[in-house]
């Protein structure tokens, strides 16, 4: 990965690289010190199938600790970019395919989050304004994927990879050791390319859009969606199905699954009505998704499980919520289980009962979510 990276972005200049992997109750899913990464052991799932954050901590390595947002308004700069190259580094290492599926599954991870907070609300702002806030509370998605959209986007304008990527190495080597913001960006990307792309299609971009626009990305994307084909066949498969005769699926319906496509599946059923209870026995009994050891699976089948009404897993959801803590994780699944008159109470009880071990951070955001705060 460090080889992938230095091949589109230059040298790594911090000497070595190693990892650390730190208790369940580490709030986010890397931390990108220089020399030193920290991890979840979250991404522990046996197969490497969850490598891709230790790609975005090596990412980092040039976009955050070289080059590093000027304040927590321009927290983009940070982490669309390192977002951008760690999928860079993906498409490099197994190809473009797979680096566009990751880019639709954090399209919609976007969608979720703006769906969530309101298409209108203003920290859906690529660069929000944070006076008065905490800069916590405009945590989410949306500096990653509408960051990341901004740059495939810039990417694709300019005549794609073989263009954009010498951009990319020489904003590093401008602002290494430096902090920038989103103008500093937007005038030394025009300043790059005013000679090579043609002006009208410079003048097309309309950045006032990108910067201060709240909800979705103004420009609709085109990814390549080879990888996807499959789970959304699979997931269609599943709605169009009656309740009461599941017996056509079997194991061999994902056995060519990735663990990403699995992933994939079950993010496209979250985005469906909520099954009932019996078909989420019958998905189960063909998937063993309750047995998964992949922490982003067993993350997305138990808030299938709770948006279902299914009581008998509102204790493995909660086990896992306050087991691992990574905020990722363990937000959604307090905030399915409060919004649920049968467990509400229970996720309050249970973050009382664990706050005093979670993360200052991960403490004071389920409070709020949790109307406790």
């Amino acid at each position: 990965m460090l080889a992938a990276a230095e091949s589109m972005v230059g040298s790594y200049v911090w000497g070595i690289y190693d990892i650390l992997v730190l208790p369940p109750s580490f709030p986010f899913g890397g931390m990108e010190n220089p020399c030193l990464t920290f991890l979840t052991p979250t991404l522990l799932a046996g197969d490497r199938s969850l490598a891709n954050v230790v790609a975005h901590e090596i990412a980092h390595s040039w976009t955050g600790n070289l080059v590093t947002n000027r304040n927590w308004e321009h927290f983009w700069l940070n982490e669309g970019f390192t977002t951008f190259l760690e999928r860079k580094i993906k498409g490099k290492m197994m190809g473009e395919e797979h680096r566009q599926f990751s880019a639709i599954e954090g399209l919609e991870s976007l969608t979720d989050e703006v769906n969530r907070r309101g298409l209108s609300d203003p920290l859906t702002k690529l660069v929000p304004d944070l006076s008065g806030l905490d800069p916590d509370d405009a945590f989410g998605s949306v500096p990653y994927e509408k960051g990341h959209s901004l740059l495939f986007y810039l990417e694709q304008l300019v005549g794609g990879a073989e263009k954009f990527n010498p951009c990319l190495k020489a904003w590093i080597d401008k602002y290494k050791y430096q902090t920038a913001d989103s103008q500093d960006f937007k005038g030394f990307f025009e300043e790059y390319f005013h000679k090579s792309v043609d002006a009208k299609v410079l003048a097309s971009i309309d950045w006032k859009a990108w910067f201060d626009s709240p909800g979705m990305p103004p420009v609709e994307l085109k990814y390549d969606d080879t990888l996807t084909k499959a789970c959304t066949a699979l997931k269609d498969k599943w709605c169009s199905t009656s309740d009461k005769d599941c017996s056509c699926f079997t194991g061999k319906d994902v056995v060519d699954f990735s663990a990403a496509q699995k992933i994939n599946f079950l993010a496209q059923l979250l985005h469906e009505e909520p099954f009932c209870v019996e078909k989420l026995h019958a998905i189960d009994r063909a998937y063993d998704f309750s047995g998964s050891l992949n922490a982003e699976i067993k993350f997305r089948w138990l808030r299938l499980c709770i948006r279902g009404k299914w009581e008998d897993m509102i204790p493995q959801a909660v086990a896992f919520a306050v087991e691992y803590q990574r905020m990722k994780f363990c937000r959604p699944i307090f905030r399915d289980l409060y919004a649920w008159n049968r467990s509400k109470d229970l996720a309050v009880e249970a973050y009382k009962l664990h706050k005093d071990t979670m993360a200052y951070v991960t403490a004071t955001q389920l409070a709020k979510d949790l109307n406790l705060a």
